[in-house]
Order: structure tokens, then C-alpha cells, then sequence
């Protein structure tokens, strides 16, 4: 039996690796994204390797779509029983300069995104008497200057999955947290703008100040999500794993 899995964020980055990660396990994979054209890449680098995997363009924000995306996977690919929420937005500022726009938009993806997706994910895991769910949180849970809604958001992740583990376990469904620390992806390249320096004088910086001396890829975080989903833990429920190169933040 194929289990199908749904990684949201998935058109690059931490969500594109996840995705071709899990397909690599053996797992039908549903390619989320707010426009199916994005997910284009992802899913031709799943079938070149022999996968199956499907685009779903949807705003993990919006109730009705979420509902519909859900569904349409369920249809074409099978009950949706893994679910890896990885979602999400940046919009970093200083509290003092941070609108109202900035905190919402943020707290809607993420953590509002988050609900609705495991939500409707859920049903067909409690019926299928199993499931996996994986919440990207973050390092700047433990807070990080120019932060406040991104971080707020990822620490309700954890919270969040602490209370869904809790609630799900009798349904031999996990619930655990990844926590990236400095991954190199597109969105850091927001960040150094904001910071008004090159990309590369970013990640040449963040490395100096890793143990293990080099900024973190995509795989790294998608090696933690694929053992979350495996049967080897599944015993492993509401932990929050820090793949951040060392124990700082």
C-alpha cells in the first residue's frame, strides 16, 4: 500500500526537498503550494525518479480551499494520512514598525494554515488508524530581533504540536516539530535584503557562528521530517527537534 503524503510550501526550498524526500520513501506526494505553476519543478524531479506526485495550487488560509485541496488529493492520489506543514511567510520588522498587515499575514500561514490543513488532514488519518504530522517551526521560536510575528508563529507550532499529539496518539497518529536553525533557501535572500548586505555575506556570516561551521541545506531539514514519518518512530510523539548545526539558536 502507497500512503499519500501532502507537504504545503513545497514549490522550493525546505518544502521542494521534503517533498522529493518523501517520495523517495515510497510515499505518493501532493506538492502544495499558492499556485500549482510553482510546483512544477518539484513534481517533475519526483516522477524523473520514478515517483508519483501531483501539483495542488491553494491558500492554506483560506477554510474553503483547504477543504477542496484536501479532498481533490484524496481523489487523485489517495487519503491523505502524512502531512507536513511547512507553509509559510516572512515579514520582518521591528515591533515599533511592524503593521498590523505584517503581523496577520504571518500568523495567518502559519499557524492558521497550519490548523486548517492538519483539521482536514486529520479525518482521514483517524480513519485510516494512522498518521504523521510535522510542523516546521524554527529557531527564532526562542526569539530573534525583528521577529515578533515569525517568531510568535513558530512558537505556537510547538504548541501546537505538543496539544496534537496529545489529542491524536489513540489514533496511532504522531504529531512532532522540525526546527531549522540557518538553512540556505530563497527566503534568506528577504532577509538579507533587509539587512542590507549580499546573500553570500549572510551565509558566510551565520557559518562562523555554527559548530559545525556551515549554514544548513534543505535535505538537512527534510532527513528530520522523513524520520518523523517513518514507522521507526513511532513511538516518537509532540517532540520538537532543532536542526540547527549545534544547541544555539
Amino acid at each position: 500500500m502507497t500512503r499519500t503524503a501532502i507537504v504545503t510550501g513545497a514549490a522550493r526550498g525546505i518544502g521542494a526537498a521534503t517533498a522529493i524526500r518523501l517520495a523517495a520513501d515510497g510515499y505518493a506526494v501532493a506538492v502544495l503550494d499558492l499556485d500549482a505553476t510553482s510546483c512544477t519543478d518539484t513534481v517533475a524531479a519526483i516522477e524523473e525518479a520514478g515517483g508519483r506526485a501531483i501539483a495542488i495550487g491553494a491558500n492554506v488560509a483560506d477554510s474553503a480551499a483547504v477543504t477542496d485541496a484536501v479532498a481533490r488529493v484524496a481523489d487523485e492520489l489517495g487519503a491523505p494520512t502524512v502531512l507536513v506543514n511547512n507553509a509559510g511567510i516572512l515579514r520582518d520588522n521591528l515591533l515599533f514598525k511592524m503593521t498590523d498587515d505584517d503581523w496577520d499575514a504571518v500568523l495567518a500561514v502559519h499557524l492558521r494554515g497550519a490548523f486548517l490543513m492538519t483539521r482536514a488532514v486529520q479525518a482521514h488519518q483517524v480513519e485510516a488508524k494512522w498518521g504523521r504530522i510535522v510542523n516546521l517551526s524554527s529557531t527564532s521560536a526562542l526569539g530573534n530581533r525583528g521577529q515578533a510575528n515569525y517568531a510568535a508563529a513558530k512558537a505556537g507550532m510547538q504548541g501546537f504540536t505538543k496539544t496534537l499529539a496529545i489529542e491524536l496518539g489513540r489514533y496511532n497518529v504522531t504529531a512532532n516539530s522540525v526546527a531549522p536553525g540557518f538553512i540556505a533557501t530563497d527566503m534568506l535572500r528577504q532577509t538579507a535584503e533587509r539587512m542590507g548586505i549580499t546573500n553570500e555575506q549572510l551565509l558566510e556570516g551565520a557559518a562562523k557562528e555554527i559548530p559545525v561551521g556551515r549554514v544548513g541545506q534543505p535535505e538537512d531539514v527534510a532527513a528530520a521530517v522523513s524520520f518523523f514519518c517513518s514507522e521507526a518512530a513511532s513511538f516518537v510523539s509532540g517532540q520538537v527537534l532543532y536542526v540547527a548545526g549545534g544547541p544555539k539558536a
